[in-house]
């Protein structure tokens, strides 16, 4: 009788029920964070999710539960934590894009509205790695949601995944917010290959002054332009530009306070959480995660590459007045892709200060990464 107990708990553990493709995913998640942890690679979004990655893939822990019917409610109490989490997330996008929008400045883009230009140089990369999945044999659908990953934006990635190909998002989510941690590993190699020194050294003149009226006006105009040309664009374009008209307007400081603070921390708990709990060792190492995670780099290069280029041909034609480190900022990775042009801009200049030029492609990025993934969903979800 002693024995059979003893055999039994034995056989409960998580120990005794742990595969080889589990033991790589934790091995892999506290890779992760110790990258967030150690080498400071993003920290608010390696470590959720890392952890729960780590989480879901230690044998019976339960708490993120795929084989039960989600919608039935004598199943549902049996879905585990981090399952409750991820049946959020065609809403929590938005939400993240809410406190984004509160916490964005879009004085630098509406002073040079040329930025704009290198916002959408920048989603060349989501193109090039959609054309490159299709030749790989994915649908026209699932290329959609890989090639998104080259935006560098993690909830428009979901956003794309979950409504395009849900099957892929836990593959796409983890590639997307990982190569968004790299960024400044990532974008400076790129960067220096396709400039000169001479390039990388110019300064810039400082940008006019944005008014307050023309702050309030510009999250109206461009959710009525964007929404009325890409309806698919409004639950994230509206939501971020609802967000930066809480900041701009002066009249509501406590909605503001709270997208920008609480609400888009504990948003982005739980979407880090379930977006780790969903890369579950049996789904996720597979050999179109494979290709995903390559095509994801392939994307991220490709526009970097691509508002660099731009920016180099913007400042021929400019006479040599901007620099073209700028461009790289075009993806939407707010604020980390502008200090990275910061940063790079300074090591051969360290009078340069790019950062405020910079911000106005990467603010640009985000509405290009949105309404690039509009046009995906326009052409191939049925709007």
């Amino acid at each position: 009788m002693l024995l059979q107990t003893v055999q039994s708990f034995i056989g409960d553990t998580g120990i005794a029920n742990l595969d080889y493709k589990s033991a790589i995913m934790i091995v892999v998640s506290l890779f992760l964070l110790y990258l967030a942890i150690k080498k400071g690679f993003e920290p608010l979004l390696l470590i959720p999710i890392a952890f729960g990655m780590l989480l879901s893939n230690l044998p019976l822990s339960g708490v993120f539960v795929t084989d039960i019917d989600v919608t039935s409610s004598s199943q549902l109490s049996e879905a585990g934590l981090l399952t409750s989490f991820y049946l959020l997330k065609p809403i929590l996008p938005s939400m993240i894009f809410l406190g984004v929008g509160a916490m964005t400045d879009f004085g630098p883009l509406i002073a040079n509205p040329k930025s704009l230009l290198l916002g959408a140089a920048a989603q060349l990369g989501i193109f090039v790695a959609f054309f490159a999945a299709i030749f790989l044999g994915f649908t026209a659908q699932e290329a959609s949601s890989i090639g998104i990953i080259g935006g560098a934006d993690g909830p428009t990635a979901i956003y794309l995944t979950q409504k395009l190909a849900p099957a892929l998002l836990g593959a796409v989510a983890v590639a997307a917010y990982s190569y968004m941690a790299l960024v400044p590993v990532i974008q400076p190699p790129i960067m220096k290959l396709l400039t000169t020194k001479k390039e990388r050294m110019i300064k810039m003149d400082q940008l006019r002054h944005v008014s307050q009226r023309e702050k309030i006006l510009f999250p109206i105009a461009v959710t009525v332009i964007v929404v009325l040309l890409l309806p698919a664009a409004a639950p994230l374009i509206g939501f971020l530009m609802l967000g930066n008209l809480f900041k701009e307007c002066g009249k509501t400081f406590r909605l503001s306070d709270t997208a920008a603070n609480a609400m888009i921390n504990i948003v982005t708990i739980m979407l880090g959480l379930a977006v780790g709990a969903s890369a579950q060792g049996p789904s996720f190492l597979v050999a179109d995660t494979i290709k995903i995670v390559i095509l994801g780099v392939f994307a991220f290069a490709f526009g970097t590459a691509g508002g660099v280029l731009l920016a180099k041909v913007m400042n021929v034609a400019s006479g040599g007045k901007i620099n073209p480190l700028i461009g790289s900022a075009g993806v939407s990775a707010v604020p980390m892709a502008a200090r990275v042009s910061q940063k790079v801009g300074q090591a051969d200049n360290p009078s340069n200060f790019l950062l405020m030029h910079a911000m106005g492609p990467n603010v640009a990025g985000v509405i290009g990464s949105a309404v690039a993934a509009a046009v995906m969903l326009n052409m191939f979800g049925g709007y």
